[in-house]
């Protein structure tokens, strides 16, 4: 076992003697030694309930025979963190996360991980840290949050809060409504209730094989959970004992059957540049154009908030991942997950409790699956857009564009209802190096459908957008502003053209006009030049390349 180093030989007497004053036993020496990374916080609604679930976990452990040892994992809440500088610190938070793990791996020579888990990037991180170290590895996701209720009617947190502040301010809804709204949108533990960024990568990680079989939709309230987390538990030392390790489970053909199940879901845009930085540390070469190709051949079947009428707790109650793997069944590749069922057997194992939550393939909601990677002069390495959150009126849509250098100047001119019909916002300098972090847009966003505008103008940015985000919004334009990519050069009242079907997006204005305008253009100092935020801008990548930081 890896924890020999720091258990057996004489020279190992200071170490133990150490172990020992944690209260283990001798008998405990013996036993595979289990970390747990745990991102417990008071500060995240999805993390709140932890501690309750890390009890299973180390019933789990200490039921399989092995011994748990936890540490603690920082997160943020990208919806605390929205529309301020906060925001800048999330992404860059996932290279940390992982760091984190690896370092204290490591160092103590663990046998197993159990990553307790999440939100946002948190998921991530925890994942990319699996595939560096090769340690036998399972990921327990702490559960989607139940809906809101306010008179009778179902809320979620994006277009109950986020949303109405848009509706208040075009006077739809009173201040008493808008603070009842935010007193009910969001009931208690779990990650936020729609296909946003944190259940779609509960959804990856199950569809990656690296969680219990229903895991990523079992609620954070419910005894479910607990039970899925005392399984990861047992099953964790199952794995040390064996010698599974997570390559052997996350290989090629388990991304391509994550990448397909996001595209059925129609999950977050998200999910594009942390697969990409998953794989990367699985050793696995993966693109945007991967997730094109695929959507193009994967028929959405899951209509889930936000661009859909349906909350996780329907597809809880539908039957979860494994309902989805039933139906997907015959386009999946049939690999073994940590469970030590086979993709085929969790499938044949399912129930379809819903046929229209989850619809087979002739009744899809979208032929095509969430996402659509666009290319043009204004983005040659692609953009993305959750295309299935896209009204059929604006798939093809030309716009005058209104240029913003930041994400505040922008809502700025939003509240103050300086944003017309026929607009294309354009919010550059927010990509990886030039926000830097590449901020999530959801306050804007948010706004403009709140104050019907979805249907009539666009949003482009090198920034990313929240899961949340509906309506033609496109995201991750690389080369970002920062290093000179065509975007820095848009000009106020430039012809902007989207057509998603096509794939395109385009600045409507000649060649030659754009190597004059690239001539004259300078870079912009950067934003950051102390500390954390500093480091990461010099060293982070492309989003293309899933803003991961580059070696030395």
């Amino acid at each position: 076992m890896r924890s020999d180093r720091i258990k057996k030989g004489v020279e190992r007497a200071g170490a133990r003697s150490l172990l020992y004053a944690t209260g283990i036993s001798k008998e405990d020496m013996a036993k595979p030694f289990i970390a747990v990374a745990s991102s417990r916080t008071d500060v995240i609604p999805g993390h709140i309930h932890m501690g309750r679930l890390e009890r299973f976990i180390e019933r789990g452990i200490a039921s399989g025979g092995g011994v748990p040892f936890f540490f603690g994992i920082p997160g943020i809440c990208d919806g605390i963190a929205m529309g301020h500088t906060g925001m800048k610190y999330s992404l860059a938070s996932r290279e940390l996360i992982a760091d984190m793990i690896e370092t204290i791996m490591k160092a103590h020579c663990f046998d197993g991980l159990v990553c307790l888990t999440n939100c946002d990037k948190i998921t991530p991180g925890m994942l990319m840290a699996m595939g560096r170290l090769n340690v036998p590895s399972i990921v327990v996701t702490a559960g989607p949050m139940m809906s809101g209720n306010l008179r009778g009617r179902r809320l979620s947190l994006v277009k109950d809060t986020f949303e109405a502040v848009g509706r208040f301010k075009k006077g739809d809804i009173s201040q008493e409504e808008l603070t009842a709204l935010e007193m009910c949108a969001c009931p208690g533990p779990g990650a936020c209730q729609g296909l946003y960024t944190a259940n779609s990568m509960a959804c990856v990680t199950e569809g990656l094989g690296l969680s219990v079989p229903g895991c990523a939709t079992s609620l954070a309230v419910s005894a479910k959970k607990d039970r899925h987390s005392q399984e990861s538990g047992e099953r964790i030392v199952n794995l040390v004992r064996r010698g599974v390790l997570p390559r052997a489970i996350a290989k090629k053909e388990a991304f391509d059957n994550a990448i397909k199940i996001d595209m059925a879901l129609g999950g977050s845009t998200n999910t594009v540049l942390h697969l990409i930085a998953i794989a990367k540390e699985f050793g696995i070469n993966i693109s945007a154009d991967t997730f094109d190709q695929m959507s193009r051949h994967t028929p959405h079947i899951a209509n889930i908030l936000p661009g859909g009428e349906h909350f996780m707790e329907d597809l809880e109650s539908a039957g979860g991942i494994p309902a989805i793997m039933k139906r997907m069944k015959n386009v999946l590749n049939d690999i073994m997950t940590v469970s030590t069922k086979t993709i085929s057997q969790i499938a044949n194992d399912a129930e379809i409790l819903d046929e229209n939550v989850i619809r087979d393939f002739k009744h899809a909601y979208h032929k095509e699956g969430g996402i659509a990677v666009l290319k043009g002069n204004l983005a040659p390495d692609g953009a993305v857009v959750k295309q299935t959150a896209v009204s059929d009126s604006m798939l093809k849509f030309t716009g005058k564009a209104r240029i913003f250098d930041s994400e505040e100047a922008c809502m700025q001119a939003i509240m103050a209802g300086k944003i017309k019909k026929g607009d294309c916002i354009v919010i550059r300098y927010e990509g990886p190096k030039g926000g830097p972090g590449m901020r999530e847009m959801l306050s804007p966003t948010a706004a403009i459908v709140g104050m019907g505008l979805a249907n009539d103008v666009a949003l482009i940015t090198d920034g990313r957008f929240s899961g949340g985000t509906q309506g033609p919004c496109i995201g991750h334009i690389s080369p970002e502003a920062q290093i000179g990519g065509v975007l820095a050069i848009v000009q106020d009242g430039d012809e902007i053209v989207i057509d998603i079907p096509a794939r395109k997006l385009e600045l409507n204005v000649t060649d030659d006009e754009i190597h004059s305008r690239l001539s004259k253009w300078r870079a912009p100092e950067a934003k950051e030049t102390e500390g954390y935020l500093a480091r990461y801008a010099k060293m982070v990548s492309s989003a293309s390349e899933g803003a991961v930081l580059r070696g030395l």
